[in-house]
């Protein structure tokens, strides 16, 4: 794809992935457009963990009863990090560098869906983030972001539409209630 809003209207969340692995070449790029993603005061307070090992994605896909099972499927998982000492905003540079790899993704026809990991919880005892330091040996401070699932998709989804974008939403000077 060389349009950009194209891209945009084409990327959608994909949970359901043929039984295909991704090249290096495409586990690369995707990791690199992370790496090439702004953060605040240039600090890079992400980390990224990729895991292909479908041992692992499945124990992976258990870090949210029942709404992350799709990560077992996936060719690719990357849990997006951060370290809030390293900086007060790491959670927007990790959702920065998780939306650079998904279009990456989608540039290149591979599916993918953000499996949302902090402030969630594993059971009524222990956090999704907690679940998977201890699967994945993250030391602290790094705290989950997200996990991001890449896939070959099973399926085309619809493109999105620009006559359904919520205009509402936007206000030109100052904020105005709708009547």
């Amino acid at each position: 794809m060389n349009n950009f809003q194209q891209l945009l209207l084409q990327r959608r969340s994909i949970r359901k992935f043929k039984e295909e692995l991704l090249t290096a070449d495409e586990t690369r790029l995707i990791l690199e457009a992370g790496l090439l993603s702004p953060t605040s005061k240039n600090l890079h307070s992400w980390e990224f963990i990729a895991v292909e090992q479908k041992g692992m994605l499945s124990s992976l896909s258990q870090c949210k009863p029942h709404s992350a099972s799709f990560i077992a499927d996936a060719a690719l998982a990357v849990v997006v990090v951060g370290n809030p000492l390293e900086s007060t905003a790491w959670i927007e540079d990790g959702a920065i560098a998780a939306i650079n790899m998904q279009l990456q993704a989608e540039e290149l026809g591979i599916g993918s869906c953000w499996v949302q990991i902090r402030d969630r919880s594993y059971s009524e005892t222990i956090s999704s983030g907690e679940y998977i330091n201890d699967l994945l040996d993250i030391p602290m401070p790094l705290e989950v972001l997200c996990v991001l699932a890449f896939g070959k998709k099973e399926k085309e989804r619809t493109a999105a539409d620009l006559d359904n974008l919520h205009w509402e939403k936007v206000h030109i000077e100052k904020y105005k209630l709708m009547d």
